[in-house]
């Protein structure tokens, strides 16, 4: 297929990002922001969460969700690593993670009538959020598979007016993609509800996904030892060891994880979605008729009057050095 060239657009998701960050007073305000993840999966996830738990001044983070994808372990295991980025940040009074699915959308979706299902806890939650009273809609970040997002919406419908969905994942036009791979049934089901959706895309091997968005080892050896705050208990790392501050741990996680690329490198893919709700002049977007997935396919549907967002050709300068900046003096979310 080939490639879609996103133009560089004032669109309505501008617009609508830029309203996202004002208050109903006309002033600056935090974002709403209900996070939902795979936290055990690679690296680029407990960066993502350390990210928007530092920057307190930007969100009003009113939940972390978990869910299951086939890295990582189960959703327990998914729990723990994102707790894990919780206590680092001395957060563990504040934020409780809670767990959503273990399985698929198409596995779940007929026991949502029940009391409790496969990721209830975490569905409940969403839907609980988003009806809370608020002049802005409730941003739904996540950066795994869209399975607990699906199944609010399919469960509540209303909630549609109420939230905007950002998700990191795709390799738009191209097919695959981990995260939309783990659920593409969730997807499909989102792509056909009339929801603000848009897709921060990662676009493996190229410049113009979140994929671009690296670090090195060496980058995070000398920019994250000891930053952020130090805790008073210790936290055991996935990798074993003890941490007292998320910038230590990050520099493990960076120890044991595989690199590629030249130079090795790691893309903090997640990070870079988070980036782009608190500031969107840090990539381009562009509205286009919804297209479908057929087989794991993209199909353009251009008469569709269903509109979604990509975001794409991502400033990777100018995220990073904001990441970095947010790890030296970190504003904790309250």
């Amino acid at each position: 297929m080939a490639h879609f060239n996103v133009r560089r657009t004032i669109t309505l998701a501008v617009i609508l990002t830029a309203a996202c960050a004002m208050s109903s007073s006309g002033q600056r305000g935090r974002t709403r922001v209900l996070l939902d993840t795979d936290a055990n999966n690679e690296v680029d996830d407990q960066h993502a969460i350390a990210y928007m738990l530092f920057n307190g001044n930007a969100f009003d983070v009113v939940g972390i969700t978990v869910n299951r994808t086939r890295g990582g372990g189960n959703v327990e295991q998914q729990a723990k690593e994102a707790e894990r980025v919780v206590k680092l940040a001395g957060l563990e009074r504040r934020f409780t993670v809670t767990r959503g699915a273990n399985g698929s959308f198409n596995e779940i979706v007929r026991h949502i009538g029940e009391t409790a299902f496969d990721g209830s806890a975490a569905v409940d939650l969403i839907i609980r959020r988003a009806h809370e009273p608020s002049a802005l809609r409730l941003v739904l970040l996540p950066i795994g598979k869209l399975t607990n997002i699906a199944l609010a919406l399919k469960k509540d419908p209303s909630i549609a007016s109420k939230v905007r969905i950002v998700w990191l994942g795709s390799n738009y036009p191209e097919p695959g993609e981990y995260n939309q791979e783990n659920d593409e049934p969730a997807l499909s089901y989102i792509l056909d509800v009339d929801v603000p959706f848009e897709i921060a895309l990662v676009r493996y091997g190229t410049s113009s996904g979140t994929a671009a968005v690296r670090v090195t080892r060496e980058e995070i050896r000398a920019k994250m030892a000891g930053k952020g705050p130090r805790v008073a208990g210790p936290v055991t790392g996935r990798n074993g060891g003890r941490f007292t501050t998320f910038g230590d741990y990050s520099i493990d996680l960076f120890e044991h994880i595989n690199l590629d690329g030249n130079p090795p490198s790691r893309a903090l893919f997640d990070m870079a979605a988070v980036a782009i709700v608190k500031n969107p002049a840090w990539a381009h977007a562009a509205l286009i008729p919804a297209p479908k997935l057929v087989s794991g396919k993209w199909v353009e549907r251009p008469n569709n009057t269903r509109r979604i967002t990509l975001w794409e050709n991502f400033d990777r300068e100018a995220i990073l050095k904001d990441f970095f900046a947010s790890m030296d003096r970190p504003v904790l979310a309250r």
